[in-house]
Parts: C-alpha cells; structure tokens; sequence
C-alpha cells in the first residue's frame, strides 16, 4: 500500500471521528460506539479487498495507556476546587470507591459460581469490568449540566485510580493479609507525597522553559512519571489527577515563598495551551485507539449463546450495584447519572493485562466488547432521556 493512500486512510479516519464527535454531542450517541463500528466495518473492507490485516495487539496497550493519561488530564484540567464543592467531592469518591469494589464483588461471585475457579482469580477477572471508563464516560458527560458533569468527571476518573490500584494489588499479591494492606497503604502515601514534588517540579519547568515547544515535553514527563510508577506498580494515575487538579486551582495556594518561586506573568495563557493540546491530544489517541480495537474484534464470538447469557448477567450485575447504590449515596441523581457507566478503555488495558496464567478459561474478548458495547448502549439512552437543562447550574447532586 503506497505512502498516499496510507495518509490519505488516517486522515480520513480522523475527519470522522470528529464528525462522530459532532453526532455525539447533538444526538447523545458515544462517538466511542461509532469508532469501534467503524473500525469493525474497515476490518470487514480489508478481507473483502484481500488486504492482509496488521496485528495490533503490542501496540494496542501503548495507545491506550496514552489515551488514559491524556483523558484523565484533560478532565482534571477543568475542574475547579471550590468549598461549596465538598460535598460533590465526597459523594463522588465515595461513589467510585464503593461501586467498584462492590460491582467487582457481585461479578466475582457469578464467575466463582461459573468457573468454579479461586475467588482470588475470579476477582481479579471481574475487576476490569467494574471500573467505569473516563474515556467514554467524560466526553458523554457534556450533555449533563455542568454541576452533574463534575460529578461524572470526579467519578469516573477517581473509578480509573481505584480500579487500577484495586487491580494491581490482586496482581502483587497471590494470598493477602494484613502485610498487603499495609504495603498498599504505604505506596499510596509514597505516590501522594512524589504527586506533590512532581506538581511543584512541572511547574517550575513551565516557568522557566522560554522554549516555544515546551507543552509535548511537559506530557511527554508526565507520560515517563506514569510509566516508572507503573513499572514499580505504583498507582501513578493519581500523580495526572492531582497535576491538572493543582494547575487550575493554584490561585488556593497564596503563600509568598510559593507564589515568588513558582507563579509566573504567562501562567494562565500556558494553562489554555496545555488544555487545548491534552484536549487534542487525548482525542487523536483515543480514536485510533477505539478503531483498532473494533479492527481487531472478532465479531462471530458475539453470536455464542454463552457470550450473550454471561454478558447479560454481568450488565445487570453493573446497573443492579450502581441504581441501588446511588439511589441511597446520591439521592438527587438523575437516570442519566444512574445510567452513565460505561466500559471501555480502562477495561480493555486492564483485561489485556492479566497475566496468562491468571486467566479465567471461557472468558474472552467476546464478552469484553459485548459489555463494552451493550454498557455503551444503555448510557445512551440514558443521555437521551435526560432532560436540557434550561439553566447553567443546578443543585449539587
């Protein structure tokens, strides 16, 4: 395949994924739906043509992992920290903390009952399909009011951290105990107190780099801090939340010594450009990412009759937990909220990332991008049985 038509194939793919952003924000339909159809649809034009498909399967965790970071800075880059916002912060994390948990549980004991495997192994199966993905879920939330978008933003990505620690810990350790416990709290502590140096140390970088190009090499740090943390199984997710948190709420830190070492004339117009390029960025990955997943499906495996039993009963797992839950936790929820749970990237990294040996046996990507798509299928609906909101805020839900 010749140079031309190869640029000509991805620049195509790129005006159509922000064409699917446009139908997503006028009809509330996962633009994330459309790509992974999309790239099911190019799958089926390779065999028709006779072209001999890529293996995506070593470069598919680096883009989504990229992805992952992306999104969850550019989410964080636009939440503001306010005190009147407490409350909203507390329900929100809370929300994350327990439906994770307590949805991991209830697919746990429906694979344990399947399988008939470990409760150990089958927990750390169900783990990725308990986290809701920032990804999809993000972009989504702008057809909410702005009050219940935040809620969504905090959720979802406090859901990502969750889920990521969550499942690191069932990783590292094969019998857990009180040692476990206190190994995983004292990482925690470890990446809370390098979030706080990392944040002070980017944003010395930004005050003194004169260098017009210096927003990829600020990413391109965050994306190495990520990676070491990972590699150590640090949950280093936290160290992005907590830099785009610091970024747009630096105006809270008022002491002199902080605001002569590290506050500069320029802040404000570099904060627009790296939200404007975390923004562009995140989108350019996340849709190649959703289109070679889709590329890579095999969509025979949704007819199997287990593969649609099992995938419906882990959905109703999903919205089971989260409506109970959130009818007691966030009383003022809408059915858009009740409904906005969505799998995704976060899910796909994760499931790809079990070990071989931890596998459970049966359970396949069939059943991965059944949830996906059918958890993709119900927000819709969701969001479009939400009522437009007439006013620019609304009560904290």
């Amino acid at each position: 395949m010749s140079v031309e038509i190869v640029l000509m194939v991805l620049s195509g793919l790129v005006v159509c994924s922000y064409v699917f952003d446009l139908i997503a924000k006028n009809f509330r339909i996962p633009s994330a739906i459309l790509l992974l159809i999309s790239g099911i649809a190019l799958s089926y034009l390779c065999t028709f043509l006779g072209i001999q498909k890529i293996d995506f399967t070593q470069i598919l965790p680096i883009i989504g992992t990229v992805g992952l970071i992306l999104i969850v800075l550019e989410g964080s880059l636009e939440l503001k920290l306010h005190r009147e916002k407490a409350d909203l912060i507390k329900r929100s994390l809370a929300a994350a903390f327990f439906i994770v948990i307590l949805t991991s549980l209830g697919i746990a004991f429906f694979f344990h009952y399947l399988t008939g495997e470990s409760f150990h192994l089958c927990f750390l199966n169900a783990v990725p399909l308990g986290i809701i993905s920032s990804a999809i879920a993000i972009p989504s939330a702008n057809a909410l009011s702005p009050a219940r978008k935040e809620f969504i933003v905090y959720e979802s990505s406090l859901s990502d951290i969750f889920g990521i620690i969550l499942f690191n810990f069932m990783v590292s350790n094969q019998q857990i105990n009180a040692y476990s416990f206190l190994e995983l709290g004292l990482s925690t502590l470890i990446i809370l107190l390098l979030a706080a140096v990392f944040c002070l140390l980017l944003l010395y970088l930004l005050k003194r780099i004169t260098h017009n190009l210096k927003f990829f090499l600020i990413i391109a740090v965050l994306i190495l801090a990520y990676a070491v943390g990972k590699y150590y199984h640090l949950p280093t997710l936290i160290m992005v939340l907590v830099f785009g948190l610091f970024l747009n709420n630096i105006h809270w830190i008022r002491f002199r010594w902080f605001t002569k070492t590290f506050k500069y004339d320029n802040f404000y117009k570099d904060f627009q450009q790296l939200a404007q390029l975390s923004g562009e960025s995140a989108f350019i990955v996340r849709t190649f990412f959703f289109l070679i997943f889709g590329f890579m499906l095999d969509v025979e495996s949704l007819m199997h009759m287990s593969v649609l039993r099992n995938g419906l009963l882990v959905l109703a797992i999903i919205y089971f937990i989260r409506i109970t839950y959130m009818k007691v936790g966030v009383p003022k929820a809408s059915w858009a909220e009740y409904l906005l749970s969505p799998r995704g990237l976060i899910s796909i990294l994760l499931f790809f990332s079990i070990p071989e040996e931890m596998k459970l046996q049966g359970l396949d990507n069939g059943l991965l991008f059944f949830i996906i798509l059918g958890s993709s299928l119900v927000m819709t609906f969701g969001l479009l049985s939400a009522k437009k909101e007439k006013t620019e805020t609304e009560p904290l839900p």
